[in-house]
């Protein structure tokens, strides 16, 4: 079957399985849900069976979907496997540091300046969460400073917990504030911050309220997100260590989403890796 049967299209039919339904498997694959679907129709001909069975509510597996999952598995973790290997082969000596994209710069750039000269070769991959979790997974990276919500798959270290707040320029005439409604923001300009893990919740608080600001700009860099918030141009949903000098972090009320930042690794025994250790200890959560 393996050779027969492109990967990509076992890990959809795997991931409908685990998610419950196509559209969140499409998310947890980083692909769109049409592409997911296409996908399955593909595996679903290359067989010459039928998988699921579709109705608006839910998704089952036909009685030849059911004989297909363990061998699904089993081929899927034989991959894997391989890829471990060869990245461990690989990547002997070199820690390969996966870096979520919604973590302040000054962590990691402190974490290298403070590296030794004998550290080993260190490699940082930045990314969106589920795409250090994908990486994880499949042996790409060793370990993600990231956020950690209590997968089983990974040996996780919280590091601390930090709330979402709305960042302003320290000149705003709001900054004085200590809480702020989303209704009060109806006319203020909102700086999109495209990598945000909690865009979609953002998104719908301000809409419930009636508030359905103006965006002057979008960006995947909270670096140059952070900035136009300081230069004024516009305010903007974020955790609690986005704030730096030139901005002010403030409650959003009704608004209490929270996140933890921690390590995962896919072996505990890397948890204690002296660099890991080294970089735990220069994370710090924000001031209250």
């Amino acid at each position: 079957m393996a050779s027969m049967i492109d990967r990509y299209l076992l890990r959809y039919f795997l991931a409908v399985i685990d998610q419950g339904n196509f559209s969140r498997a499409a998310a947890s694959c980083n692909v769109s849900q049409p592409t997911l679907s296409a996908g399955v129709a593909k595996l679903e001909a290359s067989l010459g069976r039928q998988l699921f069975t579709r109705s608006n509510r839910r998704v089952a597996l036909t009685e030849a979907g059911a004989r297909l999952v363990a061998r699904a598995r089993r081929i899927e973790a034989e991959f894997l496997q391989a890829e471990r290997e060869a990245g461990a082969a690989r990547g002997a000596g070199r820690l390969r540091l996966g870096i979520l994209s919604s973590t302040p710069t000054r962590w990691t750039a402190d974490f290298v300046a403070a590296l030794p000269r004998d550290a080993g070769e260190v490699e940082l991959v930045e990314g969106r969460e589920r795409e250090l979790i994908d990486r994880l997974t499949r042996g790409r990276i060793d370990a993600a400073l990231t956020i950690v919500r209590g997968n089983p798959r990974f040996a996780a270290r919280v590091l601390f917990e930090e709330p979402y707040l709305l960042a302003l320029s320290a000149a705003h005439p709001l900054s004085a504030r200590e809480l702020l409604a989303a209704e009060e923001l109806v006319d203020e300009p909102m700086i999109v911050r495209r990598q945000c893990e909690l865009l979609g919740e953002t998104s719908r608080h301000f809409t419930a309220r009636g508030v359905r600001p103006f965006f002057p700009a979008r960006t995947t860099s909270d670096d140059r997100a952070r900035a136009l918030v300081a230069a004024g141009l516009g305010i903007t949903v974020a955790p609690a260590s986005f704030g730096g000098e030139g901005v002010v972090m403030r409650p959003l009320a009704e608004f209490d989403h929270r996140r933890e930042i921690g390590l995962l690794a896919s072996d505990a025994a890397l948890l204690a890796h002296p660099l890991l250790e080294r970089l735990a200890d220069g994370v710090a959560a924000p001031a209250p």
